[in-house]
């Protein structure tokens, strides 16, 4: 029986999602407990959803490629693509970002280098995808695939001042 890897999220945007999410929850109960105006509550319960809903899309999303198709597993749903059906494999480059785009007559999936071992992700499908559908483009990207790090850094940055913020309420009203 033949093992087929799976590829997600890099662990390391997913550790400072992570304490993100657990700084923004711990602000929040410090500002109930601590009585804080209502106004304040929902303005932190607000930027708490996004974040919860971010976190945990992003630690259960998965890639699989097998012999005969593509699939991404998503919170709450599922993907796939024949791989004979594919039409059209192309990639959008913005910066530092990649996105790969695998078409069929009747659907589409896109995939982002977010995810851990991008370049084994991007040689992992294009050696089984119809040679004939991959794009001048995708195939100069494949050589050297980008490694975007922004996004950890903004995470990081964020956790940071969220540190912050939750060590000035601690300390205030003492």
């Amino acid at each position: 029986m033949t093992t087929y890897p799976n590829f997600s999220i890099r662990k390391t945007f997913l550790l400072p999602l992570g304490l993100l999410l657990l700084l923004s929850l711990a602000l929040f109960v410090l500002i109930l407990v601590k009585g804080e105006p209502l106004a304040k509550v929902i303005i932190l319960g607000l930027i708490i959803l996004p974040v919860t809903g971010f976190f945990f899309e992003s630690v259960v999303r998965r890639v699989q490629v097998d012999d005969t198709r593509i699939s991404i597993h998503k919170l709450f749903r599922e993907k796939s693509l024949p791989l004979a059906d594919i039409t059209a494999v192309d990639t959008v480059l913005v910066k530092k970002r990649a996105f790969l785009t695998f078409s069929t007559e009747e659907d589409f999936i896109i995939l982002s280098n977010a995810y851990a071992d991008f370049p084994a992700l991007v040689r992992t499908i294009l050696e089984r995808v119809p040679a004939g559908t991959i794009s001048e483009e995708t195939r100069k990207m494949a050589v050297a695939p980008p490694v975007k790090s922004t996004d950890i850094v903004s995470c990081w940055i964020a956790v940071a001042l969220m540190a912050f913020i939750l060590y000035i309420q601690m300390v205030s009203g003492q």
